[in-house]
């Protein structure tokens, strides 16, 4: 039997002592068996490298050194790919056993993949229709990349919070790929991290141009009707 293609899972690290190894061992208990871990670190100071080094002979490539934050660190990690794939979890999530049902569909490299995630009680958020991924986009950890997304493109980082997504408004512009749903859910995602609790500012001033360019005039159109009925909601 032929080994099916590799999937590099990217893990960016920073003081995760209390989470990393969960995260790990759910990675450990995939079926899917062609999976190669990277973990960027930022020069954590509480045991998180322990826990690595404690973990080197499952890990395909690790590093700790200062960075400039997720996105930097996500950057760097895409320069060690391995394989066909690329999946980013957070070092406070957990895999769940769908996530090697969904790998054994990944058969176009030219579709970014993407399922569900188990997040504040409730499966979310099931199959988006193009506006829909204009206004929220899928979680980040429902999605999985072929791995030529990262020989063109690379997370703004001036975006602190929302870089993941301004890459999949990117990538809607960008014809050389496409969106597939999958219905399995794959992640359990903790909702309570930096992305849950915090705006990023200046992601919200750009999204409206950031639809224009990669949606076109209907959608952009669309998506400023809704924004002026939220206004007072800032993450609507």
């Amino acid at each position: 039997m032929n080994t099916p293609p590799a999937i590099s899972i990217i893990i960016v690290t920073y003081n995760a002592a209390g989470t990393l190894q969960a995260c790990l061992d759910s990675i450990y208990k995939q079926q899917y068996p062609s999976l190669k871990i990277i973990i960027i670190d930022g020069n954590s100071t509480d045991g998180t490298v322990d826990i690595v080094k404690a973990n080197i002979n499952k890990i395909h490539y690790w590093q700790s050194e200062p960075d400039a934050g997720v996105y930097d660190a996500m950057n760097k990690a895409v320069k060690h790919l391995t394989g066909d794939w690329v999946y980013f979890i957070g070092a406070d999530d957990e895999l769940l056993p769908e996530f090697s049902d969904m790998a054994l569909k990944l058969k176009d490299d030219t579709a970014i993949y993407y399922g569900n995630v188990f997040a504040e009680g409730s499966k979310r958020l099931g199959e988006l229709t193009r506006y829909q991924i204009a206004k929220c986009g899928p979680y980040h950890q429902a999605m999985i990349y072929p791995r030529s997304v990262f020989d063109k493109h690379q997370y703004n980082t001036r975006y602190k919070i929302s870089a993941d997504f301004a890459l999949t408004l990117e990538l809607c512009g960008d014809s050389n790929y496409h969106f597939v749903y999958k219905d399995y859910t794959i992640c359990n995602f903790n909702h309570t991290g930096l992305s849950g609790t915090v705006i990023d500012k200046p992601f919200q001033t750009e999204k409206a141009g950031l639809v224009f360019k990669n949606f076109g005039l209907k959608t952009w159109f669309r998506y400023r009707f809704h924004k002026l009925k939220h206004r007072d909601n800032p993450r609507a």
